[in-house]
């Protein structure tokens, strides 16, 4: 924004440093003629300013998106959490239904730009397990699923590679996929979704088992809280059927 430009203030307030902050100053300050600072405010009424910028920006972003605020934000901060290097555009979910050994099935819904993609919606059938195995379950479908990337076979929706998976259940689910993406070259970010006594994603669990609370993020919380139910939906709906 300031490249080439003379009026240039003497405080540039932004929400976190750039790396070579020291030389990003010494070249907006030649460029002014005199000391120019970055800034990150911790309070009072820069702080306020920033978090009205911020909004401002993500509205505007909403609005050339066709999307709201809050869904750009929630994708903005969710990709910060995970340490993505940038939001989450695409994600699937999976989630396991099964009655003791009868009808196992697994469910995959699609979140698009903050939103159910309804149309890429998958459903699957447990083929290879004789016993109930939520574990070999996920494993045998997230194979499946993954193949079809790699081999780029089916519709636009199976060949497509998301930005983000997220798996219904904690470690073990996670440690049950993780080395199918290593064995199939991908690189793919996969956590699992956490839950509390009341059926809530409360955090996201990575595959070396460290565990992302997201429960003081409230739009994050809704966010996964969202993907969370709808995947079990999903699933659970198909197994009824």
């Amino acid at each position: 924004f300031y490249h080439g430009r003379s009026d240039i203030p003497k405080t540039v307030v932004i929400d976190s440093l750039p790396q070579e902050a020291g030389l990003i100053e010494e070249l907006l300050s030649a460029q002014a003629g005199r000391k120019v600072k970055l800034h990150v405010p911790q309070k009072g009424v820069q702080l306020e300013l920033l978090r009205l910028a911020k909004n401002n920006s993500a509205e505007y972003a909403a609005l050339e998106n066709n999307r709201t605020g809050k869904e750009v934000i929630a994708l903005e901060k969710l990709g910060q959490s995970l340490g993505l290097a940038k939001p989450p555009r695409y994600i699937e979910a999976y989630d396991i239904s099964n009655l003791s050994s009868e009808s196992m099935v697994a469910g995959m819904v699609v979140f698009e730009d903050g939103r159910p993609l309804k149309k890429a919606y998958k459903r699957f059938t447990v083929k290879e397990q004789e016993l109930q195995n939520d574990y070999g379950s996920m494993r045998e479908v997230l194979k499946r699923r993954l193949l079809h990337i790699v081999n780029q076979e089916g519709d636009e929706y199976f060949t497509r590679t998301p930005d983000l998976i997220l798996l219904d259940g904690g470690t073990g689910h996670v440690h049950a996929v993780e080395p199918l993406l290593r064995e199939l070259g991908l690189d793919i970010p996969l956590f699992g979704m956490v839950k509390d006594d009341r059926h809530r994603t409360r955090a996201l669990v990575t595959p070396e088992g460290d565990e992302i609370s997201i429960e003081q993020n409230q739009s994050v919380f809704a966010f996964i809280g969202n993907i969370q139910e709808e995947t079990h939906r999903f699933a659970i709906s198909y197994h009824r059927q």
